[in-house]
């Protein structure tokens, strides 16, 4: 069975109706991509959908894809909602519900708006993880923490997923160590390959300490695409936005822009580096623009992915990586 999977995602909501957005999701839904996945922000000037409100729409208008939110901040949200949300979900969407988390990006405008600091919010996540992870599993919860107290907490139902998915997201230390803690996964941001290799190795040799559990094919990536031009309008916009978001970063390390070839490209620098699981976000004009970026996305990438899946690349790179890490040993 192959491991190499691609799905796609948004951040900011390229569409001016409703209708539009379903249209692409049809799209995904039917396209053979294994996933949507959501951004989350609760306040912005750009528009931007809610996530867990998106899964739990995405449930109810989809029957074969996965989806999920890249990532749900959990710095400004409250454990015992989310798990409920969470195993509600899943359990009506029949398992496909792909849960990854965060604290949150330092830069959002979501501490201020709820309220809440960004400094000291890795205690807050850590305690969150924990509650959550345990209400998963059908405990009843009684939790005294520095954060949260909670008293006789039970959720049911329960997600269908017995192993239910757990991804967290993040590259800094602490971040690592707590998927090593807590997590199935691991979705890395604006990594490059290289990076993003040295993010799995650090979370493999973290998991050795903790003991848990993370399969070989649970670690992800993702970055923008366009098939097109680099000339283009909306590519400078993009290259724009990302310079103003993370203007010490060169923009072009998660973006990809060209033919089919250059978009696998990227895939196959990662796959050699660890990475299987991919979130590539289209960059466009309007809603027909998208949706077309998605189609040549499936159209074109998904048989070279099956390539990739069907040459045994992620293996043969597995075999390579974990021999170079025996060397340096």
């Amino acid at each position: 069975m192959g491991k190499i999977a691609a799905g796609v995602g948004l951040m900011e909501f390229p569409f001016k109706t409703a209708n539009d957005y379903w249209r692409w999701v049809d799209v995904c839904e039917h396209s053979g991509l294994d996933s949507i996945w959501q951004t989350d922000r609760l306040v912005s000037n750009a528009s931007m959908l809610e996530c867990m409100s998106a899964m739990a729409a995405l449930a109810g208008a989809t029957r074969r894809i996965k989806f999920g939110m890249n990532v749900l901040s959990l710095g400004v949200r409250d454990p015992l909602v989310v798990a409920k949300e969470c195993a509600t979900i899943d359990y009506l969407s029949d398992g496909r519900l792909l849960p990854a988390f965060g604290v949150g990006s330092p830069r959002s405008p979501d501490w201020a708006a709820s309220g809440r600091s960004y400094k000291g919010s890795g205690k807050r996540v850590d305690e969150a993880m924990d509650i959550m992870r345990r209400l998963w599993t059908g405990e009843k919860l009684d939790y005294d923490g520095e954060h949260f107290q909670i008293r006789g907490a039970k959720i049911a139902p329960l997600p269908l997923q017995k192993r239910f998915p757990c991804w967290y997201g993040g590259a800094s230390k602490s971040a690592v160590k707590r998927t090593a803690k807590y997590a199935t996964g691991w979705l890395g941001g604006p990594e490059t390959p290289d990076e993003a290799g040295a993010v799995v190795a650090a979370v493999k040799n973290a998991c050795e300490a903790t003991g848990n559990r993370i399969d070989e094919d649970h670690y992800g990536a993702g970055f923008f695409y366009r098939f097109g031009s680099k000339s283009e309008p909306c590519v400078e916009e993009r290259v724009r936005m990302t310079r103003e978001r993370l203007p010490d970063k060169d923009p072009w390390r998660s973006l990809v822009v060209g033919d089919t070839e250059a978009v696998a490209a990227r895939v196959r620098d990662y796959v050699r580096n660890g990475v299987t699981k991919f979130v590539l976000r289209p960059v466009g004009t309007d809603a027909d623009d998208i949706i077309e970026q998605t189609r040549l996305l499936a159209e074109n990438l998904l048989p070279e992915i099956g390539a990739m899946n069907a040459d045994g690349l992620f293996e043969a790179s597995l075999a390579q990586l974990n021999e170079n890490k025996h060397a340096t040993q």
